[in-house]
């Protein structure tokens, strides 16, 4: 971890113009760089907090992809969700009690820092931001939603084609996809099955499957997923309407 990586300056933020973001005016951005902290850069691995720690600091995705996922006692986990670029860190929480969960870095990552103490004055300050916070923390809720129903009542097959369009949909909107629905990312299939509840030997299995109905590429390092409209119909998977997801 490199707490000390050299700052962005705001007003050159890289998450402005990005398809699935909406842009922070000037006003706005001149205040995130009085109530920008710093930034920090976490390599594949890292770990941005452990679960049961209670820290001082929130943050943004600059760049990277994460995992968030809670543990047992006995070592068994159940990754709950991905994070990607404009996406907000330790808002899922109470500000002032410890973490029920913990945050690893799955893709090379840079955060912006913000101070959990001065979100009072913050949210005083900018009402609209404050707003956004609550958005954000509602888009979340519903994110979780559709990953319980993957859980409870979708089949194997379903799980693993919704996982895979739903990582692709954000990775377009986050803007960090690549051409023909791909999304460079090293996730493990053990990885995979933490976050569906699936055993390592079935999820291998459904893998397979799908590569063979071509449905979903499940290989080293990458997501692809050739026919969207027809892996969204196969998982009941439905998009978003257009609107731009606020960042702070």
């Amino acid at each position: 971890m490199n707490r000390h990586a050299q700052s962005i300056p705001c007003k050159k933020c890289p998450l402005q113009g990005r398809p699935g973001l909406r842009e922070l005016d000037e006003c706005q951005l001149e205040y995130m760089q009085d109530f920008k902290r710093g930034e920090m850069a976490i390599a594949r691995g890292g770990m941005v907090f452990e679960q049961g720690q209670a820290g001082p600091h929130l943050y943004t995705v600059l760049e990277g992809v994460l995992i968030r996922y809670r543990s047992l006692d006995d070592g068994r986990r159940q990754i709950v969700n991905f994070m990607f670029p404009g996406d907000l860190i330790g808002l899922q929480g109470a500000f002032d009690g410890p973490s029920n969960h913990a945050v690893e870095v799955l893709v090379d990552s840079r955060l912006c820092i913000f101070d959990r103490s001065t979100f009072p004055e913050f949210i005083g300050s900018h009402p609209r931001l404050a707003y956004d916070i609550t958005w954000l923390a509602a888009k979340e809720e519903t994110q979780l939603e559709e990953h319980l129903v993957s859980l409870g009542q979708r089949t194997a097959k379903e799980r693993l084609v919704y996982l895979a369009v739903w990582l692709v949909d954000r990775a377009q909107k986050s803007g960090i996809a690549g051409k023909g629905n791909t999304l460079t990312i090293p996730i493990t299939q053990t990885q995979v099955a933490d976050m569906l509840g699936l055993s390592l030997v079935h999820t291998n299995r459904t893998m397979r499957a799908l590569l063979s109905e071509g449905l979903v590429e499940w290989t080293p390092g990458e997501i692809c997923v050739p026919d969207m409209e027809a892996a969204c119909d196969f998982a009941k998977f439905t998009h978003e309407p257009d609107e731009k997801r606020p960042f702070l």
